[in-house]
C-alpha cells in the first residue's frame, strides 16, 4: 500500500492532511489554488512540447477557499473550491512534498492599471 491520506481537512488558511505512514502536512490553500495542476491553469503541453495554456482566470476571494474534496483512485485528490472550480488533481506524492519543501509560487499577472481621471 502505498501514500494515501487517512483524513484531510480545511483549518483556517490551510489545508491539513494526516497520512498513513503517521506523517502530516499543512499547505496553505492560495498556495495550493495558485498550484491548481489542471491544463486550464498550469496548461499542457502539445506534441512538440510546446506549453499550450489559455489566459489566466481571475481569483477571488471564493478561489482560496475550500468546498470539498474526493479521492481520485489511490494517487490523487480533487478540490473543489468555492468560486466553482475542481478540475484539478493533486497527486498525494506531489502534496506531501509540497508539505515538506513548499514549492516556487508561479508568477501573479498584476491587474491592469486603470487610468487616472
Amino acid at each position: 500500500m502505498g501514500l494515501l491520506p487517512v483524513r484531510v481537512q480545511p483549518i483556517g488558511n490551510e489545508l491539513a492532511i494526516a497520512w498513513n505512514d503517521g506523517g502530516e502536512s499543512y499547505l496553505k490553500l492560495a498556495d495550493l489554488r495558485r498550484l491548481c495542476p489542471c491544463a486550464g491553469c498550469a496548461g499542457e503541453r502539445d506534441l512538440l512540447g510546446r506549453l499550450m495554456k489559455g489566459p489566466d482566470r481571475p481569483l477571488t476571494a471564493e478561489s482560496f477557499r475550500v468546498a470539498g474534496t474526493a479521492p481520485v483512485g489511490g494517487y490523487a485528490l480533487q478540490i473543489y473550491w468555492e468560486d466553482g472550480h475542481s478540475d484539478g488533481l493533486y497527486l498525494y506524492t506531489r502534496l506531501r512534498e509540497w508539505g515538506d519543501a513548499p514549492p516556487a509560487l508561479p508568477p501573479v499577472n498584476p491587474a491592469p492599471l486603470l487610468p487616472v481621471r
